[in-house]
């Protein structure tokens, strides 16, 4: 006989597929199962519940195992307390380190419930442990454990739960099936337009995610409105999006041509010299004091104050000296501000829209836009629970988004 655990789920299993996901994991682990008990749900809006026993061959798979099925919000039966392990060697996690989930967690420590600090995918747990007895329990990435560190090892003692998903009539496509076409745009934007409203209302903040589609496409003036409305708290980004706006600015073209339009003589040089001129005044922020950048998105979020980081990787000409070429060092930076985050936007950009999903708790709602179906498919796999994705242009959006949201934009 191997090794044995009894586990529960509870939620509308059958309409979702959330059970016979949770089935196929089993199977897929090499493991087996026994259900022990179903109770469905009477009405269309009862939850349903089942308690499974599972068995794997070994402690170690069975683990393996939990952990996967924790993702679907599967929890043990039985409550012990989460088992500890010093991590030995500087970003490495110790063996049978706890994957983490973007899920809300909880973890059992001396017989007491903790809340896990800042929920994110592909970390380990570390639990700080006071002199006078506070226990703190936060997410960690790999390279960022340090010797010593008293990381979870193991399923047991922790508990997840499951958002509930965003209603699929809401006017938006969900991540995962659907026609992109199926229902007006105005609608939808409207939609997205009340939830960005809602979590100001609530005194969060709204997380921009962009690529430099957005210059592309001429939609960097209904952007900029937004951040003048107070609509952008902070902004994430690559070089090519800074880059690309900086240019504009300055000479009114975007890779070498006018914007939307056909490319002007000499344009080659306009991206080279509008990073230069930013290089030699040493930031984007005194590049605007000194007068020499004077309109475009960043110009915007610099005197409106508001937050950005930008990450390059090895494509980046230049790049702009606000830059972070050290990705770790851009990802922790991120990490930083995603505090009190209750909306986020992603634009026309799906490696930096993936990193910020990894990172962004499973609470936050999120809107994916982009041409490209798979950058949505792609957020979805990833594991975000209350993502949905709008195959659009990205610059019609963001007009129609301005519009919604400013009242005055028709005259800016």
């Amino acid at each position: 006989m191997g090794a044995r655990e009894t586990v529960e789920v509870t939620g509308h299993l059958m309409d979702s597929g959330i059970l016979s996901r949770v089935l196929d994991d089993i199977r897929d682990y090499g493991c087996d199962y026994v259900i022990e008990q179903f109770d469905v749900g009477h009405e269309a809006h009862d939850p349903s519940s089942a308690r499974i026993t599972v068995e794997a061959e070994d402690d170690t798979s069975l683990q393996r195992l939990l952990m996967r099925l924790q993702t679907r919000g599967v929890n043990q039966v039985a409550v012990g307390d989460a088992l500890t392990a010093e991590a030995e060697i500087p970003g490495v996690l110790p063996d049978g380190f706890y994957a983490t989930t973007n899920l809300e967690t909880r973890v059992r420590i001396g017989g007491a419930w903790h809340e896990v600090e800042n929920p994110a995918m592909d970390c380990g747990l570390v639990v700080d442990e006071a002199p006078a007895g506070d226990v703190r329990v936060r997410t960690v990435p790999m390279s960022d454990v340090e010797a010593g560190m008293r990381c979870v090892v193991g399923a047991s003692g922790i508990r997840v739960s499951v958002p509930r998903p965003a209603p699929v009539d809401d006017g938006l496509l969900a991540a995962r099936g659907g026609s992109p076409t199926d229902r007006p745009q105005t609608v939808v934007v409207r939609q997205v337009a009340d939830g960005m409203r809602q979590a100001r209302e609530a005194g969060k903040r709204l997380l921009w995610v962009a690529g430099p589609g957005v210059v592309r496409t001429g939609a960097s003036q209904a952007l900029v409105s937004l951040v003048r409305a107070g609509f952008v708290d902070a902004l994430f980004g690559g070089n090519a999006l800074a880059a690309h706006d900086v240019e504009s600015a300055l000479y009114g073209t975007d890779l070498g041509g006018e914007v939307s339009a056909a490319g002007v003589e000499h344009g080659h040089e306009h991206r080279v010299r509008a990073l230069n001129t930013v290089r030699k005044a040493g930031s984007i922020a005194a590049a605007v004091e000194a007068g020499v950048l004077t309109s475009g998105i960043m110009h915007a979020l610099v005197t409106e104050r508001k937050r950005f980081v930008l990450v390059g990787s090895v494509r980046d000409e230049g790049p702009l000296p606000d830059v972070h070429t050290d990705v770790l060092e851009g990802l922790r930076a991120m990490r930083e501000e995603i505090h009190d985050v209750g909306y986020c936007l992603m634009l026309a950009t799906q490696h930096h829209s993936v990193a910020t999903g990894n990172i962004l708790p499973a609470t936050v709602p999120l809107v994916c836009v982009d041409l490209d179906p798979a950058t949505v498919t792609r957020l979805a796999d990833r594991g975000t629970h209350r993502g949905r994705g709008i195959v659009a242009d990205v610059g019609l959006f963001l007009e129609q988004l301005s519009l919604e949201l400013v009242p005055d934009y028709r005259r800016a």
